[in-house]
């Protein structure tokens, strides 16, 4: 029974990558290069009625995964660690994020990254 269901399980995955595009697949991967920290960006606030830049954030960049519709956060990595930018948009704000570099990533297959830190507990040896 239980070889039943870990086949069925795994068809299931395999027929689901395989309807993904080249483009989905790509995607997902900038994606999560993106928030690796790999990807470097340049994200602008805008304001639309003066036609102007309010703000302009330049490195290594990753937009927050939690935001809501109005709130926007932006962590970047420096050479010492870590900033994060946040701005509530009003009506005339808006917030575009450029990719200022290629950045090889495949399209045939997913890229799954594990940190040690989350799996491995961290505890002390007496």
């Amino acid at each position: 029974m239980t070889r039943t269901v870990a086949f069925l399980a795994a068809a299931v995955a395999i027929t689901g990558l395989a309807a993904c595009s080249d483009a989905d697949v790509a995607s997902r991967n900038l994606s999560q290069a993106a928030d690796n920290f790999e990807v470097p960006r340049r994200v602008v606030l805008y304001n639309g009625i003066t036609d102007a830049y309010i703000q302009e954030v330049k490195g290594f960049c990753s937009r927050g995964n939690a935001d809501t519709g109005n709130e926007v956060t932006i962590t970047c990595k420096t050479p010492t660690g870590f900033v994060k930018h946040m701005w509530i948009l009003g009506d005339n704000q808006l917030v575009f994020v450029e990719q200022l570099q290629d950045v090889k990533v495949g399209t045939d297959f997913y890229t799954v990254n594990f940190k040690p830190s989350v799996i491995i507990p961290d505890f002390k040896v007496r």
